[in-house]
């Protein structure tokens, strides 16, 4: 018998202290730990492992869609930052800017990259000359470092995290619809089909693009809190860019024209959307799609004489299992005990547990956990891969389920301000309101609650009442909430 080991568990409710709850369970889980710098963190195995997964996924979509990996300079000339005058005035406040090389002050200030519109519409200004260029079709992983230093929360809102952000020229504003369209799509998809987070789709409000596009459309999530979580954004630029940055091109009628851009982009945000939306009192909830391990198997023994053959069920089972080519983790691991594994990878999240002891090699057979539902089932050795299978997809496919279940409970339709304002106290969630298009309106309901309009859904849909601020006719139905 082993000493037992000391554990600590998740020592709050989800439901009674959330945000205390989501940072023990990402510190607690190993997926992350706090940087000496204010906003940092560095991402760890756990957590990486899951972005390595979202990347091999994403870089299939775009690679057969015709697009490729690129890598662009971090540090970007203040003039070139300058160029796109909206694009400028939306990101300075959120700017680190280098301003010496060693003890000696730079001739001009360079940024640390906030977004990378700026620097690749430089090199897409050198490289395209004919309309044999086009599309130029990029996309890059790398860090971006914005100052968000006061409201942080680990994966949610870092001044440092990882993304991807892809980067397109197309001969035609047609070619550039099709793009944004095409890659938001390709985010409803991972977010839903991986993630196993459902998410609202529509367009942003002028309020709330992308500081220098011509619209932004966007992917948001519903968070347990009430609050939403903008998931993934993809730009449709116009020729914004391309003018200051004098992208031109001489098309087949041998005229010049500026090129119609686009970028787009989802981040390790996606790991705290996972994090929010499934995880439980123990800890981590995985989906099987993404998870780092989608098994794990540990040994039952409390005598030395059993151990051997215990251990060698346990490979055996292992090594069936990987026929399937499911991602397993054996914990063999000397001092511990099995009660303490459990605890351990169940706080980790791995979806499906496999016990194996003395009396289930006797009885040719293994129990299976579920994650989710902490069901426990006797399954015969004949049926592991079979079982294991159905098991991992039902546990996927029920935690869309409840997911689900729960944006569309967390979606209240108003027809006045009061009530608007008292479902936002009360329930919070997303508000589907009548929306008069007018600035002023959506920048008095901001200030007056906190909400913003999240989406503007792509079709219009029934209007049912008047501007929910001033009474004025409808322009849009649109879906307000507090955000992250």
């Amino acid at each position: 018998m082993v000493e037992e080991v000391k554990q600590e568990g998740i020592t709050v409710k989800k439901s009674e202290d959330f945000s205390e709850w989501y940072t023990q369970v990402v510190l607690k889980s190993d997926l992350a730990d706090y940087g000496p710098v204010q906003g940092t963190i560095a991402i760890r195995e756990n957590a990486f492992e899951i972005w390595e997964k979202i990347q091999e996924v994403f870089n299939k979509m775009i690679k057969d869609a015709g697009h490729r990996n690129a890598y662009f300079p971090l540090q970007i000339p203040e003039s070139l930052l300058k160029k796109e005058a909206e694009h400028f005035e939306g990101f300075v406040p959120e700017v680190f800017w280098v301003t010496h090389s060693g003890d000696n002050k730079l001739g001009e200030r360079l940024a640390l990259r906030p977004t990378s519109e700026t620097i690749i519409n430089y090199f897409f200004s050198k490289w395209i000359r004919s309309w044999r260029d086009l599309p130029i079709l990029l996309n890059q992983w790398c860090n971006i470092l914005r100052a968000e230093i006061k409201s942080t929360k680990p994966f949610i809102r870092n001044s440092e995290f990882l993304w991807q952000e892809g980067h397109t020229a197309h001969a035609t504003e047609n070619e550039a619809e099709k793009e944004v369209m095409m890659i938001l799509n390709f985010y409803k998809k991972i977010a839903e089909d991986y993630l196993a987070v459902p998410v609202l789709v529509g367009k942003k409000s002028e309020r709330e693009k992308f500081a220098g596009a011509k619209y932004t459309t966007t992917i948001e999530g519903m968070m347990p809190d009430g609050k939403a979580l903008q998931l993934g954004t993809s730009h449709n630029l116009g020729q914004n860019f391309s003018k200051p940055f004098d992208i031109k091109f001489v098309d087949k009628d041998k005229k010049e024209k500026n090129v119609w851009t686009t970028s787009w982009g989802v981040s390790t945000r996606l790991i705290g959307a996972v994090v929010m939306t499934h995880g439980d009192d123990k800890g981590l909830v995985l989906p099987p799609k993404i998870a780092p391990h989608q098994i794990v198997i540990v040994p039952i023994y409390y005598k030395e004489n059993e151990r051997k053959v215990v251990l060698a069920k346990c490979s055996k089972v292992k090594e069936e299992l990987s026929k399937k080519s499911f991602r397993i983790f054996v914990d063999d691991r000397g001092g511990y005990t099995p009660g303490w594994k459990f605890n351990e990878w169940e706080m980790r999240g791995v979806p499906l547990r496999i016990e194996i002891g003395p009396k289930d090699i006797k009885k040719k057979q293994v129990v299976m956990v579920r994650r989710d539902t902490s069901k426990k089932t006797f399954i015969s050795d004949i049926s592991l891969i079979k079982k294991a299978e159905e098991i991992l997809n039902s546990i996927q496919k029920n935690l869309f389920v409840k997911a689900k279940k729960f944006l569309q409970e967390k979606i209240t339709a108003v027809n006045d301000y009061g009530e608007f304002k008292k479902i936002l106290e009360k329930k919070n969630g997303f508000i589907k309101a009548g929306w008069c298009g007018d600035n002023h309106c959506e920048e008095q309901i901001k200030i007056e609650t906190g909400a913003t309009i999240r989406i503007i859904p792509m079709k219009k849909e029934k209007m049912f009442s008047k501007c929910v601020y001033c009474g004025k006719p409808v322009k849009d139905v649109v879906y307000f909430a507090r955000a992250y």
